[in-house]
């Protein structure tokens, strides 16, 4: 009979220094997550999944991380990433453990006159932790996801001094959540487009050139501007005690870029 392999990893450690974080970073994997309108999307995410490991354990089973990962990459929707972190800490009998996944979010935008659909994609990040509460044989959970929406601004100073014309640029609002209830990724993209001056497309013709310009100009934006008037509009949802909105508009008349960012949190 073949003699049982040594488990290196559960080998005593004695320089008792107890690791707050260990597992696997920048693991590219396909997954599928929720979508409104086809209800699943494939996509491609870069995770990265820990625990913590006590003083007197010299490592941790790295290979579980992928293994529990890897069972649930085809439902990945917001409240199973954290299943899916207590079954790491679970397995791996760890106090806490902790995951994040970033990924990109496609979906089809409408251009505006013409009606021809192309394709944009948003970033978002999934954040979570799962660790021990101070009530016996009780979890706590924390799990936040954040999307970052490409926009269109004018500026609004550049708009009332100029005689012909005004100066617009390309840029991103990301917007992060600590889940409340269930929402929809394309509900908050959506928000986000709306108070912008304009949102972008991946597909337009002359037509639609034109009315994308003028109906940015007559809605000009500054970055201060769009960060409060994106924070409004999730405050008034009433679904999440802490958010974050900040942008970045990538100016097309100076060599750096213009940023905002408020934060707000429940009592």
């Amino acid at each position: 009979m073949n003699e049982p392999m040594p488990d290196v990893q559960n080998r005593p450690d004695h320089r008792e220094i107890p690791l707050a974080k260990v597992g696997v970073k920048g693991l590219e994997y396909p997954v599928q997550v929720l979508d409104k309108v086809k209800k699943v999307q494939h996509t491609v995410a870069r995770v990265d999944l820990f625990a913590d490991l006590p003083h007197q354990f010299k490592g941790t089973h790295m290979s579980r991380f992928v293994e529990i990962f890897h069972r649930h990459r085809e439902d990945l929707s917001m409240p199973r990433f954290l299943h899916m972190l207590k079954e790491i800490r679970q397995d791996l009998e760890a106090e806490s453990a902790f995951g994040s996944m970033a990924f990109p979010y496609f979906i089809e935008k409408i251009a505006p006159v013409s009606k021809l659909p192309g394709i944009i994609s948003c970033q978002c990040l999934y954040k979570g932790r799962v660790g021990q509460a101070a009530a016996p044989s009780s979890e706590e959970t924390h799990f936040t996801v954040a999307v970052s929406v490409p926009v269109s601004t004018v500026c609004p100073c550049s708009r009332d001094i100029s005689d012909r014309g005004a100066h617009n640029q390309r840029g991103i609002v990301t917007v992060e959540l600590e889940l409340g209830p269930f929402f929809w990724l394309e509900d908050i993209i959506h928000l986000v487009e709306e108070a912008a001056s304009s949102p972008v497309y991946s597909l337009i013709k002359r037509e639609d050139e034109k009315y994308i310009t003028e109906q940015a100009y007559d809605n000009p934006k500054f970055v201060e501007d769009l960060v409060r008037d994106v924070y409004s509009r999730i405050k008034d949802l009433a679904q999440f005690p802490h958010f974050s909105v900040e942008a970045e508009n990538f100016e097309s008349i100076h060599n750096h870029s213009a940023y905002a960012y408020a934060d707000y949190r429940l009592n």
